[in-house]
């Protein structure tokens, strides 16, 4: 299917990166290059690396920015990964590095990719298909205490346990094989009252799930250790967040490089020597407009935490 997605918290983006047009970024989720468009069109002898594990993405993305290609780089990676990114574009620090936490809109309307809790399709979930990991595996192979403990943390599902124990004893007489399967196993396991809410009752399984088949939260805590290194002096993060798991590993990780030393608080005087590596851009986190949530209903939730490096 054709790969269109709208970026979210675009200009916010674009003031907050501050480009310079001989600058050097890094957009470590590439999706629909929204927001790599609207940088490429600010450099001259500037370049940009676009990074996506998403290979369908990435071809999207070239096919976009063709106009700009002698001065994009694109890369076929886990933002997680970005010590080897670096090395392999020969770039050790950028002036500006941007990551767009949200699944692409193609990927959650593509029913085939298995994200969507309205089509049915086989439970995949996989960002990159290269990936050996599918929601497959663990609905129907994970125990179901770590089942439960995902849909808990990773979807704030009130009912984990219920849904839980109801996956389990279907699986143990034949495999769950597609998503709509999955939703009706779901739906079962909760009370009347939670299946007439206004918000799908599968969709924070679902959202833990996805989670869990692609690494999430570790690619983020793996990616803002190794963003911050390999920023250049004055150079800026820029990290959009869509739900609370995400938004705290941001939040906190920027605050610790702001902060600097790790000694505990009851420390008379600082032992460790660390000192800040980062400012905070702003205290909270800038959200969408009115505006922008009426046009793009997906925007309600984003949040955009920048920091600069000292």
């Amino acid at each position: 299917m054709k790969f269109v997605h709208q970026s979210v918290l675009l200009w916010e983006c674009m003031e907050a990166l501050n480009i310079h047009p001989d600058g050097v970024y890094l957009d470590g989720t590439l999706g629909g290059a929204g927001h790599s468009l609207q940088i490429c069109k600010q450099l001259t002898t500037g370049r940009l690396v676009g990074v996506d594990r998403d290979a369908v993405a990435l071809e999207a993305a070239a096919e976009r920015l063709k106009r700009y290609k002698s001065k994009v780089t694109l890369v076929h990676d886990n933002f997680a990964n970005i010590d080897k990114i670096c090395r392999t574009v020969g770039i050790n620090a950028f002036d500006g590095m941007l990551f767009d936490l949200g699944v692409s809109s193609p990927q959650l309307d593509d029913g085939s990719r298995g994200f969507s809790y309205m089509t049915d399709a086989p439970l995949d979930m996989r960002m990159n298909r290269d990936d050996s990991l599918t929601a497959f595996d663990i609905v129907n192979n994970w125990p179901k205490d770590e089942l439960r403990r995902i849909l808990y943390e990773y979807g704030e599902e009130r009912y984990a346990p219920q849904i839980a124990a109801a996956i389990d004893h279907v699986r143990a007489d034949r495999p769950i094989e597609t998503t709509l399967e999955l939703v009706e196993i779901i739906k079962s396991a909760m009370p009347d009252k939670a299946l007439r809410e206004k918000q799908h009752p599968a969709k924070r399984s679902f959202q833990a799930i996805r989670i869990a088949v692609n690494d999430e939260l570790g690619a983020v805590s793996l990616m803002m250790r190794a963003a911050i290194e390999h920023l250049a002096p004055g150079g800026r993060l820029a990290v959009i967040t869509f739900h609370s798991l995400e938004d705290r590993i941001v939040k906190n990780a920027m605050a610790q490089a702001a902060r600097g030393c790790t000694c505990p608080p009851n420390f008379p005087v600082c032992v460790c020597g660390k000192t800040p590596q980062v400012q905070l851009f702003t205290r909270k986190p800038i959200v969408s407009t009115v505006e922008e949530v009426e046009q793009n209903p997906r925007a309600r939730s984003a949040k955009l935490r920048v920091c600069e490096k000292l």
